[in-house]
């Protein structure tokens, strides 16, 4: 396993308070400098003798800030979950009335959405009863933003499975998807091109963008795609299976982990 650095420190600092804190409470002693320096000295040649201590330390330091993290997020999930489920500008797709819903955070630029929207489509085909709705999550450049204001203005004209669709072919577009290229995906599709560009400048996309950042912050997201299902937060393609199990979880136990 490699470290960096401040992880390490942070292991030392942790150590070191584990060191001193039990003398300390039991004594309520306050220690002069020279006995600082000597726990110091005492802690340093027991790290040096015992590296692999550190190995520990820092593990259960991960561990700790991931269930801390988790903790947060189904906190945000509960906060903004009518956002999350039934904000107006979302894609929404699958079966509208569905028992579950998926939510998915994407950027079309994302090599891993495009991964994962095979995924997503087998889930859908397969399960009937799956709600599931696409957020606009443009955070890897420009190109990204542009593309999401065309879609989202695109959702004005095309609705159900031609708006699913659109977004499939923009996703699945070759090379760096932009502004144009949603554009071109929506002149094929016989979107009317004077009220699309209308649309794309609108408030209404401006304020579904920031709506859609917002949430991300709110949720610690640090990529895409992210998925949330119940009350957890899910980064990454990870696959159809674990999004299967966690469906299959929150059917039967109303969690994303059941027990």
């Amino acid at each position: 396993m490699r470290f960096s650095l401040l992880n390490a420190c942070r292991a030392m600092t942790l150590l070191g308070a584990l060191a001193v804190a039990p003398a300390a409470q039991a004594q309520n002693a306050v220690f002069n400098e020279q006995q600082k320096q000597a726990i110091g000295d005492i802690v340093k040649e027991y790290l040096l003798k015992n590296p692999e201590v550190l190995t520990e330390v820092i593990s259960e330091l991960e561990k700790r800030q991931a269930e801390a993290q988790q903790v947060a997020q189904a906190s945000a999930v509960q906060e903004t979950k009518q956002t999350l489920l039934n904000a107006p500008h979302s894609y929404v797709t699958g079966n509208p009335s569905g028992d579950i819903t998926l939510v998915e955070f994407f950027d079309y630029n994302c090599g891993y959405c495009k991964k994962a929207l095979a995924d997503l489509q087998t889930l859908m085909k397969s399960d009937p009863k799956l709600r599931v709705v696409l957020k606009d999550f443009p955070v890897l450049g420009p190109d990204s933003v542009e593309a999401s204001r065309v879609a989202l203005a695109v959702k004005n004209q095309l609705q159900g499975q031609k708006l699913f669709d659109y977004h499939v072919k923009v996703l699945e577009s070759r090379g760096r998807v932009n502004g144009e290229r949603a554009m071109a995906v929506a002149k094929e599709m016989g979107v009317d091109m004077t009220k699309l560009q209308k649309d794309v400048d609108s408030a209404e996309v401006r304020n579904a963008l920031q709506e859609n950042m917002a949430l991300g912050d709110k949720l610690s997201l640090t990529g895409t795609p992210a998925f949330i299902i119940g009350e957890a937060v899910i980064p990454g393609a990870v696959g159809i299976e674990p999004l299967k199990q966690l469906i299959g979880n929150v059917r039967s136990c109303g969690k994303a982990t059941c027990g």
